[in-house]
């Protein structure tokens, strides 16, 4: 089973897959210690407010969403060795390879979905 990352309101893919977070030591490792983050890969992160980038060697883009998976913040670019802004409304994360926001023309407001296939 794979999982896509789709804007509802383009219809554009946002990531061909999508590994999920969502138990204490994925949240917690993230993408730590790794080398890269290839071009079409996100990391869905939950539950989640605000993240931080020690440890990594890259810099990536993030989506801050609700519990409706509204992009209720974004930030562009962050570079290794940060902390991320806090979003009130943020209860989960979706890290990108930088410059995948721009390339896909992702904005707050957004709407996102997960899309499950079949290999």
């Amino acid at each position: 089973m794979e999982i896509k990352l789709l804007n509802l309101q383009t219809k554009q893919i946002i990531a061909k897959e999508v590994k999920v977070a969502y138990r204490f030591w994925s949240r917690f490792k993230g993408l730590m210690l790794t080398k890269s983050m290839p071009d079409n890969l996100a990391l869905h992160i939950s539950p989640c407010p605000s993240i931080h980038t020690f440890f990594m060697r890259y810099e990536i883009d993030v989506l801050y969403l609700n519990n409706k998976k509204e992009i209720v913040g974004i930030e562009e670019s962050l570079v290794p060795r940060k902390i991320g802004k806090r979003f009130s409304k943020a209860e989960s994360v979706i890290e990108l390879p930088a410059g995948r926001i721009k390339d896909t023309s992702t904005t707050v407001g957004q709407t996102v979905a997960f899309i499950e296939t079949r290999k």
